[in-house]
């Protein structure tokens, strides 16, 4: 008999993590809120003579990088509100570049407005399945001809 090694998480809990996670934006909230982290600390950085003013430019340096890191928050706790949440973050990200040192010289923006569309693109899955057998449906319509389809209506 094959003993399970110490410290490895019985099968069950990972398949539990992996049924969690399908139902709900995970990816784009995670991608939203690596985004923010890397904004927040792009602010504390000094790269050769470009360096970091605070004051009240400060501000928007401190509070768009935890408006996102919120929102990752959000889009994954609450998965029935991912478009709003999206939609906001799309917007926060693309006004980084001008509040946020570059966006966090582009990656946090990047990071963050790819989270942002892969949240407003995501679907659960009872929507996924209806729009496949809708559109199974409508295919198999489609090629009955004449006798075929008569003899489907009836």
């Amino acid at each position: 008999m094959i003993e399970p090694e110490v410290g490895m998480p019985d099968p069950s809990t990972w398949q539990r993590f992996r049924a969690w996670r399908r139902e709900r934006p995970f990816v784009g909230g995670l991608l939203t809120a690596l985004g923010g982290i890397e904004m927040f600390f792009s602010g504390q950085l000094d790269i050769g003579r470009i360096h970091v003013q605070l004051g009240i430019e400060g501000l928007q340096a401190t509070i768009i990088p935890i408006l996102l890191v919120l929102l990752g928050i959000l889009v994954v706790a609450m998965p029935a509100h991912r478009i709003f949440y999206g939609v906001i973050a799309l917007a926060i990200a693309v006004y980084s570049l001008v509040g946020v040192n570059l966006g966090g010289f582009f990656i946090g923006m990047l990071l963050s407005t790819v989270g942002g569309v892969l949240t407003v693109a995501w679907m659960p899955l009872e929507q996924r399945g209806e729009r496949r057998s809708r559109g199974r449906r409508r295919r198999r319509e489609s090629t009955l001809t004449g006798d075929d389809a008569a003899e489907e209506i009836a």
